[in-house]
């Protein structure tokens, strides 16, 4: 059996009413797809990290100037 996803209600409330300067009242009429328009779009990817260097430098190494490289 899957764990069911689900929403994190108290971070939530906490960005509504902080960031978003709503009321509690005003917060718990929203629906979630209203929640998430006012939060606007996702936050962008992750940075890379040392892990996810090191894959892309052996996925791609760097080649060896030869002598007609200039």
């Amino acid at each position: 059996m899957s764990k069911a996803r689900c929403f994190d209600w108290s971070a939530l409330l906490r960005i509504g009413l902080s960031r978003l300067s709503l009321t509690p009242d005003q917060f718990w009429v929203l629906t979630p797809a209203e929640l998430q328009l006012m939060l606007g779009p996702p936050t962008a990817a992750a940075p890379l990290l040392s892990d996810g260097l090191a894959a892309l430098m052996a996925a791609y190494p760097d080649k060896k100037k030869g002598s007609d490289d200039g």
